[in-house]
């Protein structure tokens, strides 16, 4: 099965997702950029609020597709053991340099996103965490530790397609993981969208904005 884009896969994983329609305290988390447009549709079919938690890959340098970590708000950074280990003595100078470099565009981009609105109160409330699939699933592994430490009541993690393996692991790291479609073979989560192409900063703020108003018509 294939996704023609995000906000279809969004409208496939909102149909999972079904049970929660009308709960008052849940919140979708989109990690931007491409989860922005799969949590605005299931915000939209929930009728529940919008926003964004910021995650960046600590990628290896000349490798950046090779995620030696991530890093979230909150200051959350979340290491692979397996890839530092295998770049050996130059792991840890390339890991610090990684992580001061990705913390100062986890505050750039939540300012861009989010601009004077404060972050959403998480406490006590059912939060859904969201993107747009799950691969080696390091950011969105640091995503959940860092929604963890606001004490959620309960925590929830979905994607719309997941590697089989990475959905089971993740099962420690949240109350309920739900991967929407786990095929095999999974060569990376782009292979199961026509259009995956990447998202501007721009096209994120607009649909956080069409979200928010939604929002509160609904409030």
């Amino acid at each position: 099965m294939h996704f023609a884009d995000r906000a279809d896969a969004g409208r496939f994983l909102a149909h999972q997702l079904s049970r929660y329609a009308g709960t008052p305290d849940v919140i979708v988390l989109a990690l931007p950029r491409g989860g922005v447009p799969i949590g605005y549709e299931i915000a939209r079919a929930l009728h529940a609020p919008l926003d964004v938690f910021v995650v960046r890959k600590l990628g290896v340098p000349g490798q950046e597709e090779l995620a030696m970590g991530a890093v979230a708000s909150g200051g959350i950074r979340v290491l692979n053991p397996d890839v530092i280990t295998a770049l050996g003595t130059r792991a840890l100078e390339a890991v610090e340099q990684e992580t001061e470099r990705e913390l100062l565009e986890v505050t750039r981009r939540e300012e861009q996103y989010r601009g004077k609105r404060p972050f959403p109160e998480l406490q006590g409330r059912t939060v859904i965490l969201v993107d747009d699939g799950l691969a080696t699933g390091a950011t969105m592994r640091a995503a959940a530790r860092g929604v963890r430490q606001r004490q959620p009541a309960r925590l929830i993690l979905a994607v719309p397609v997941a590697a089989e393996s990475t959905c089971r692991e993740m099962q420690v790291e949240a109350d309920e993981v739900v991967c929407a479609l786990t095929p095999e073979p999974f060569f990376g989560v782009g292979q199961f969208y026509d259009d995956f192409r990447q998202m501007s900063d721009e096209e994120v703020r607009a649909i956080l904005a069409r979200g928010t108003s939604e929002g509160e018509e609904l409030a």
